[in-house]
């Protein structure tokens, strides 16, 4: 494949910039009256206006091209159909499987996955009703009231997002909490108020090797059996997800509440396999099932719209015009919903954990920026702390923002005031307020230089009718798609982790070196040395 920098696309698109990079919004917008409705695009219940981008016609006709220059939608074509797509790992990329109807026929080195998947969905679908019901009761007979979702990254961050989000839809007599944090204090504070007679806890590791996951494992197996008395008791407090029967036999788990996944399926990708079964838990099988109608939906509009209307295509591509032309290195995402307070942290592990790679699929070291660092919180939360960067600040922070037309909430009056500002935060960072609209208000000559705002800041604005299931599962999966988009472009595997197995590694090998007793002989760096003794000084002293 030709060198990304080298495309005729990428030549265009770097000679377009430089044409357009000064050119205003206000002028875009003047200029082009019928720009609202050219530059917006519909699919998988989601609606996205990106007008107010620093673009042109000829600028989304580049981007396009360059698209196509780069293979995307073959290399998606080549996903949908259970090609090894990760290389570096030589496994197939198939969360796309996850939900899938059952009518529906993907294959993996010939054999069809989908049946497998809905096996698993339907054993998930039978534990949770007998847990919600009562059916399922705890060692001493007790009804199972409390639920502690146990993982670390995928594993944690998207059930504790989702539990979140669809939190007015959750069964309410119950309570979830989620441990990821090998810190003790996670544990402590997620278990403090709880009866172990009503406890379950769910561990979620493929391998059931997962360090900081079973270190917590361990705690919440020692906490029950020192409350009940009793190692039987595991067997009826506790389930796995993982594909590791052994393990979870000798920890004293029922292989009959063990639910497995793939190795086509990767962390930051899998809240819609069994590690869903806390979010299934708490909103039933039905309004499961509806989120992977809502994954399903926007999976197919990736697959099928035209480029120019396929929104997960055009999210992906504006980040890498803002990415590698304008020299942006992170993007904002703002929900203007408190229930979807943990949504930026998910996008975090989703884009920087698959895209935060330096060389290409050929092993090659490149020559341009990948990945942006993702970061957010619900509005209007942030309009009071970092919004004033966003607005009057050096950096450009290209934001992604988010809103929902019905609340869930009863307070109507209240979520006119959350869109009014939504829709009003977006027109300031567009347009922005000039020196002579201020004096022509009154401004005070003293004060008007630090009142103009130049405006001129790119957002993406994606509005959907309300945050139900199936919106949540097409909301995610528009940027699992985009994320997708952005590393066929950079030609990079977005689907390894390699950066991530380091610190594991060298954390294995300190932990020995911080325990109690004679003082270990160490041959880190002379820092790290210090570090260890100095801790080693203070941790053991009386």
């Amino acid at each position: 494949m030709t060198a990304l920098t080298a495309t005729p696309a990428w030549k265009a698109l770097s000679s377009h910039h430089a044409q357009i990079k000064d050119v205003h919004l206000r002028k875009l917008f003047a200029d082009d009256p019928g720009r609202a409705e050219r530059f917006s695009a519909e699919g998988g219940g989601l609606f996205l206006d990106y007008s107010k981008n620093r673009i042109t016609d000829e600028t989304l006709r580049l981007l396009l091209q360059l698209a196509e220059e780069r293979g995307v939608a073959k290399r998606r074509d080549a996903m949908f159909a259970g090609e090894k797509i990760n290389a570096t790992e030589r496994r197939a990329v198939l969360h796309v499987a996850l939900r899938a109807p059952r009518d529906s026929r993907i294959a993996v080195d010939g054999v069809d996955v989908v049946p497998d998947v809905h096996k698993v969905l339907d054993a998930m679908a039978d534990f949770a009703s007998r847990l919600r019901s009562g059916g399922f009761t705890g060692h001493t007979g007790k009804r199972i009231r409390n639920v502690v979702n146990i993982g670390i990254g995928g594993s944690y961050l998207g059930p504790e997002m989702a539990y979140r989000a669809l939190r007015p839809f959750s069964e309410r007599a119950m309570t979830f909490r989620f441990v990821a944090n090998v810190d003790g204090g996670d544990f402590t504070e997620a278990t403090l108020d709880l009866n172990a007679e009503e406890t379950l806890f769910i561990v979620s590791s493929k391998t059931f090797t997962t360090l900081e996951t079973m270190t917590n494992a361990a705690t919440a197996r020692a906490w029950l059996v020192g409350k009940l008395g009793s190692d039987a008791a595991v067997a009826k407090h506790f389930a796995a997800v993982s594909t590791n029967i052994d393990g979870v036999t000798k920890f004293g788990i029922d292989p009959a509440n063990t639910f497995g996944f793939w190795d086509w399926v990767g962390g930051r990708y899998s809240m819609d396999s069994a590690i869903g079964l806390s979010t299934m838990i708490a909103i039933g099988a039905d309004n499961f099932r509806a989120m992977l109608g809502g994954f399903h939906a926007m999976d197919e509009h990736f697959r099928t719209a035209p480029a120019a209307r396929n929104l997960p295509m055009v999210l992906g591509l504006l980040t890498v015009w803002y990415n590698n032309f304008f020299g942006a290195q992170t993007i904002g995402v703002m929900p203007y919903s408190a229930h979807l307070a943990r949504f930026p942290a998910y996008l975090q592990q989703l884009q920087m954990e698959s895209n935060g790679k330096h060389v290409d699929f050929d092993g090659g070291v490149v020559d341009y920026q990948t990945g942006p660092i993702i970061w957010g919180e619900p509005g209007t939360d942030g309009q009071h702390s970092f919004y004033q960067l966003l607005h009057q600040g050096t950096k450009l922070v290209p934001c992604d923002m988010i809103g929902f037309c019905k609340p869930l909430s009863p307070l109507a009056e209240q979520h006119d005031l959350l869109m009014a500002n939504l829709f009003a935060q977006a027109e300031a960072l567009g347009f922005g307020k000039t020196e002579q609209e201020l004096k022509a208000e009154g401004s005070p000559d003293f004060q008007t230089p630090f009142r103009v705002t130049e405006g001129n800041r790119p957002t993406n604005m994606i509005l959907a009718e309300r945050l139900d299931p199936a919106t949540l599962g097409s909301l995610v999966a528009l940027y699992e798609h985009s994320v997708f988009t952005q590393g066929a472009i950079w030609g990079i595997d977005s689907y390894d982790q390699w950066g991530v197995e380091l610190g594991k590694v060298l954390a294995s090998r300190i932990i020995p070196e911080l325990d109690r007793g004679a003082e270990p002989k160490l041959s880190h760096d002379a820092s790290t040395n210090a570090l260890i003794n100095r801790y080693r000084r203070h941790r053991w002293v009386r």
